[in-house]
């Protein structure tokens, strides 16, 4: 189990830094005030773990590098790649409604997650 946490660890760190890098370089590129670095940051996270996830069908990739870019690398870089792999999984597996569920709870909740967040953060 402490062999699977380090190579999560490693991956974490590796997508995180990659995510600051990547969008504070898109976003002093753009100079815009809507967040193009995070859009960007999300978008290819996604695409990343659509790629290792098609190898991993099509190959025997081993467990701890699965974990290491998966879990790790893509879950540092953004969390909505790996939302965005949960929501095609629920529709290729012809959930829908759950998708659809999915993706609208997890916007309005996280959303009212940050509002209260800031609420209480003030002190109400």
């Amino acid at each position: 189990m402490l062999r699977i946490i380090f190579y999560v660890g490693i991956g974490g760190f590796i997508g995180s830094v990659a995510r600051y890098y990547l969008a504070s370089y898109v976003q002093t590129k753009l100079l815009s005030s809507w967040p193009y670095g995070t859009f960007a940051v999300n978008i290819i996270g996604c695409f990343f773990i659509g790629l290792l996830f098609a190898a991993g069908e099509r190959s025997a990739m081993r467990p701890e590098l699965r974990l290491m870019l998966a879990t790790g690398l893509c879950g540092g870089l953004t969390t909505f790649s790996s939302f965005s792999l949960e929501l095609v999984g629920l529709l290729r597996n012809g959930q829908a409604l759950y998708a659809f569920t999915y993706a609208a709870f997890s916007v309005l909740v996280g959303l009212a997650g940050v509002w209260l967040g800031m609420l209480v953060g003030k002190g109400w």
